[in-house]
């Protein structure tokens, strides 16, 4: 069964989408299936992989039956359509033969009021039973229907309901940060965030009623696998001195603030995590400057960072530098992805 990684954190601007579609597509050149799942209404990540510059040009490539988008493959409980929810038709991206992508849907932030109501009266109303379950369900049909090794997950940056549910019901948890201010201190936010959500999940889970749905609610198994810091300016190879401050404090704050809260919580084991790969858990699995310039060009040509060509960035003198930085980049992305594997075996 495929495994549901979500990428997350209720701070914007930390390179989540930037980081899902490079450590997908790295994953699927070490030969794992993946499939990446757009649940951010802004659907960057789709418009990136498309091509497309605005939701607009989405509308009309969106299929209900069979769907293949996450709102459409959704829409069966939400939406109280006579038929059951199935696995989604995703896209396969380009360039790569097993890298997959399911279509975000602006219109999927229709549904977090109606996922709110279910999730906070956990089950006491009939006819919101079976929503709770649905976006696990649908995720384990689609990663079945392409036996797909992982699906990683691009969230929106928000404490909503559906991130709650994903969260909640997915497997494993990496947590994008930017060397700033406001991500540490949205390390605090989810110390107090997340262990709820969490015993809201317990509770859910033991509830007859969801447990008997059509798609029932899972027991909580989500475990966090690693931060991920992203958008430092490097200088002689490394973090300049402002941003190394803000990385020390991400760090400290990781080591005496989340991961501490992440083992009460029973979402982190520290002792089988530094067994996986060598290092304690608040130690980032991946530290990568940020190259705008390669950034941009990877975005605009649908493409890793690190497989970009001469064609693309240029000739001479200017491929020479930008090489040097795209083996900066593959070598950060590659380790990234041998840890994910390790941590999720």
């Amino acid at each position: 069964m495929g495994k549901i990684i979500n990428l997350f954190n209720h701070k914007g601007g930390v390179s989540k989408t930037t980081t899902v579609f490079n450590l997908a597509w790295m994953l699927g050149t070490m030969g794992k299936t993946v499939i990446m799942a757009d649940f951010d209404p802004q659907c960057n990540l789709t418009g990136m992989v498309l091509g497309y510059r605005g939701v607009e040009d989405l509308e009309g490539t969106y299929k209900e039956n069979p769907p293949n988008n996450v709102r459409d493959a959704l829409s069966p409980a939400f939406e109280a359509k006579p038929r059951q929810i199935v696995g989604a038709e995703c896209i396969q991206v380009s360039g790569i033969n097993n890298l997959y992508l399911l279509p975000g849907h602006i219109g999927l932030a229709e549904y977090e009021t109606t996922l709110g109501i279910a999730q906070e009266l956990s089950g006491s109303l009939l006819a919101l039973k079976n929503l709770p379950g649905s976006i696990r369900y649908m995720l384990e049909a689609t990663a079945a229907k392409y036996n797909a090794d992982y699906v990683v997950v691009d969230m929106s940056p928000s404490l909503g309901p559906v991130n709650q549910n994903l969260m909640m019901t997915g497997d494993h948890f990496l947590v994008p940060l930017h060397p700033d201010y406001f991500s540490a201190m949205a390390l605090s936010s989810l110390a107090r965030v997340l262990p709820r959500w969490r015993s809201w999940a317990e509770t859910a889970s033991n509830i007859e009623l969801l447990k008997t749905a059509d798609y029932p609610f899972p027991r909580p198994t989500s475990t966090y696998i690693g931060s991920i810091i992203q958008k430092y300016r490097p200088r002689n190879g490394s973090a300049s001195k402002a941003f190394q401050h803000w990385i020390d404090q991400l760090v400290d704050g990781l080591k005496d603030v989340l991961i501490p809260a992440l083992e009460k919580a029973k979402m982190l084991n520290s002792t089988e995590f530094a067994a996986k790969v060598g290092f304690d858990p608040w130690k980032p699995i991946m530290e990568v400057a940020d190259f705008n310039s390669l950034i941009a060009l990877s975005q605009e040509h649908q493409t890793p960072v690190y497989a970009l060509t001469p064609d693309i960035v240029g000739k001479g003198a200017v491929w020479d530098q930008a090489k040097e930085n795209m083996d900066l980049f593959q070598k950060g992305f590659k380790e990234c992805a041998e840890r994910v594997i390790a941590l999720t075996a």
